[in-house]
């Protein structure tokens, strides 16, 4: 069985199928904690639902005042709501999310700039670029719906760059733009899971995505949900 991943230059090629089993079971986070801040319906017709694509747009395009925002938000979360402040740990290491494409620094991408505004809002206590990419996989959102790499797929590509002492790590927070149906957070949990089995993980995204929902009632639409298995694969919930 294969699937079809990117290559550095962004043309398709043909990779094998990566398969659940190929995560330990000591690195398998069975359910995955996420707050996400925003909401975005790629198929809405209506206006909530065009300006979410618009805030979407601009937030994988790294808009600063756009990313600003988010965090500003996330932290007023965690301010107002205990249960959102239960869900970050204030002397967590915020890991942000490698792109889909392998960098020479992880500096380019957006789950950096998203990581260091939450830290300057006092989410956290500091950023580290602990995950990188070792290999190319397909960008979900471009990619066909049988073509969407796996979560097997993104396990095997990602590697560890950064190990702080886990002694020192109280937990990590994994950062990333948008959470779809989850395989992407789900794979890097388990990658920091087999080399740091004893410290907690959990996820924030600023926006997910409600891929069935044609009228969204708002923009801001704070969640907190969990990413976990099912026929081995990801699923989001809510």
């Amino acid at each position: 069985m294969t699937i079809t991943v990117a290559d550095p230059r962004g043309m398709a090629r043909t990779g094998a199928f990566v398969p659940v089993a190929a995560i330990p079971m000591d690195a398998r986070v069975e359910a995955l904690r996420f707050l996400a801040a925003y909401a975005y319906s790629p198929a809405g017709t209506d206006p909530v639902s065009r300006r979410s694509r618009r805030l979407c747009a601009a937030i994988k395009a790294a808009d600063p005042e756009v990313l600003a925002g988010g965090a500003r938000t996330i932290a007023a979360l965690v301010r107002e709501r205990a249960d959102f402040a239960a869900h970050l740990d204030p002397d967590a290491v915020l890991v942000p999310v490698p792109s889909s494409v392998p960098r020479p620094t992880a500096e380019t991408d957006v789950s950096v700039d998203i990581a260091r505004a939450l830290a300057r809002c006092g989410i956290g206590a500091g950023v580290r670029a602990v995950l990188a990419r070792g290999m190319p996989v397909r960008k979900s959102a471009t990619a066909p719906v049988g073509a969407r790499p796996s979560v097997g797929m993104h396990f095997a590509s990602f590697r560890i760059v950064a190990t702080p002492l886990e002694s020192a790590v109280t937990a990590f927070v994994l950062v990333d733009d948008v959470v779809s149906r989850g395989r992407t957070l789900l794979a890097a949990a388990c990658r920091l899971r087999e080399r740091f089995p004893r410290t907690p993980i959990v996820a924030v995204a600023l926006m997910r995505t409600l891929g069935y929902v044609t009228d969204l009632p708002g923009l801001t639409a704070p969640c907190l949900g969990d990413i976990h298995w099912r026929h081995g694969d990801a699923v989001r919930r809510p």
